[in-house]
Order: structure tokens, then C-alpha cells, then sequence
């Protein structure tokens, strides 16, 4: 079995820039991570047909947030590893990013956000990588400014991979401190393969959390959810990701947002080999 990426290396530097690329390179991991970043969303309970400013936290090269795109949500990531947001700035992604550890605090004002997510992150945490490292110290910081960053009425939503029972305790326990209600929502508890666990804050009080999924038999299931992503936001009108309208209309939005945005050529939403 494959040793588990945080207890190999810090992730500034296991993820270098010969990782971060192969990284989302991974046709496997494109998939997965699109399919946690939906399951997030769900979980925010976001307003319908109403953009959102969104947190993504521990970023990387920008998977969730195109999928925050995708969605009609504007986002901001941070990660802490800089090899990969330099691939998300190669891959043009439309959220603004910013290099940070966020077991050193939430570096934004506060109430601006709507929203956050977190993608396979928050785990880094537990680790202490540094003599000065101390994991409860570094969750109290995070959540704490984490509280401050997001709106009264908003939800955080961290998909993650926790080792034991302790870490579960020990994540929520620092998040109510910090003024969060909410706990665990954990999807398909009977399967080894399909389980996945959710932390799902809320800013505004108590509230029910939302049903896992895969707690009833008549659950279609998150593969088979999933697996029609993109023939449905066709059928909703909207052009299939990577194709040539679709590519078109995103760099019209970075033109019009100011950002450097590569001319249009007749090559553009060409398929070539060796491109992600």
C-alpha cells in the first residue's frame, strides 16, 4: 500500500514541480478530485443561480477550483506549495491565488467570503514538520481566522483523510472552539473504498447536517452520480468542458477580468498530446 503523501515529505516540498505536474497530469485524479469538489458544493448549500465568492483552501493546481468555475462561483485559493500554483497559473485558471500556510492563519479580511472548500488538505495539519510546529496550535489558528474570513451565513466544507478516531475529535473539537457549529457527514460508511468523510461547518448557528450519502439502499451511488457530469451540464445548456467554445468563453472572462490571456489562434481547444 502506497504511503500516505503527508507523512513522506512537508508539502511544500513533496509537492515540487515534477510532482505537481504528474499530479494533475493524473486522468484518476482529475476524476476524483472533480467528484470530492461537487460533493463540497452540495454540502455548502449554496444560494441557486447566485455567484458565490469562494475560498479554496490547500488549492493546488487548481482542479477543485475549476470545478468551482464550472459552477458559476468566482473562488481565491491558497496553497502552500508554490510548484503547484505555478501550474495552475500555466493552466489559466480563473481564481486568484496566494501563496500561504494555512496552519499559519487565513491571511483575508474578515466577512468576505461566502464559502470555503478543502480538497485532501486539511490533514496536513497533524503533522508537525517543523520544531516550531505544534498541530493544535495550527488548528486553532486556521479555524480561528478561518471564522473571521467567512460570512455569517456561511459553510466551510473540508473533504478528508483522517488516520483515527483522535484526529476526528481532535478536528472538530478545534473547529467549535473557534465559533463553528457543525461534525462529520460521512458518505458510504459501509464501504472501504467508497467512504469519504466531510467536515461540514456552519457560521450561523446550529443547523441539521446534511444526509451522507450511501446511508439508504435506494442511493444511486457518488461513482454513478457523477459519472454523467458533463453530458448534463451540456444538456443545460452549457458547453462541454476543454472544448473550443468552451475554452473561448473562459479566456473572453480573463480578458475582461484584466488578467494575460493567450491569443486566439486556429489551434486553440486543439487536442495535443502531452497537454493537461
Amino acid at each position: 500500500m502506497a504511503r500516505r503523501p503527508e507523512h513522506q515529505a512537508p508539502p511544500e516540498i513533496f509537492y515540487n514541480e515534477e510532482e505537481a505536474r504528474k499530479y494533475t497530469q493524473n486522468s484518476r485524479i482529475i476524476e476524483i478530485q472533480g467528484q470530492m469538489t461537487e460533493r463540497c458544493i452540495e454540502l455548502l448549500l449554496l444560494p441557486e443561480d447566485s455567484p458565490c465568492l469562494l475560498l479554496d483552501i490547500g488549492c493546488g493546481s487548481g482542479l477543485s477550483g475549476t470545478v468551482l468555475e464550472e459552477n458559476g462561483h468566482m473562488w481565491i485559493g491558497m496553497d502552500i506549495s508554490r510548484a503547484m500554483l505555478d501550474v495552475a497559473v500555466e493552466r489559466e485558471t480563473e481564481g486568484d491565488l496566494v501563496l500561504a500556510d494555512m496552519g499559519e492563519g487565513v491571511p483575508f479580511r474578515a466577512g468576505c467570503f461566502d464559502g470555503a472548500v478543502s480538497v485532501s488538505a486539511i490533514q496536513w495539519l497533524f503533522n508537525a514538520d517543523k520544531k516550531s510546529h505544534n498541530p493544535i496550535k495550527r488548528l486553532n489558528k486556521f479555524f480561528t481566522t478561518l471564522f473571521a474570513a467567512l460570512s455569517r451565513s456561511a459553510r466551510a466544507v473540508f473533504q478528508f483523510y483522517p488516520e483515527n478516531e483522535t484526529q476526528l475529535e481532535l478536528l472538530t473539537a478545534q473547529a467549535m472552539k473557534a465559533g463553528f457549529y457543525g461534525g462529520v457527514v460521512i458518505d458510504y460508511p459501509n464501504s472501504a473504498k467508497a467512504k469519504k468523510f466531510f467536515l461540514v461547518l456552519m457560521t450561523g448557528g446550529s443547523a441539521p447536517l446534511p444526509q451522507a450519502l450511501g446511508t439508504e439502499e435506494t442511493d444511486n451511488g457518488l461513482q454513478v452520480k457523477y459519472a454523467k457530469r458533463e453530458a448534463t451540464r451540456g444538456a443545460r445548456g452549457k458547453p462541454l468542458k476543454n472544448s473550443r467554445t468552451w475554452i473561448m468563453e473562459k479566456k473572453e472572462r480573463r480578458r475582461k477580468q484584466g488578467k494575460d490571456t493567450k491569443p486566439d489562434t486556429k489551434y486553440t481547444g486543439r487536442k495535443r498530446s502531452g497537454r493537461f
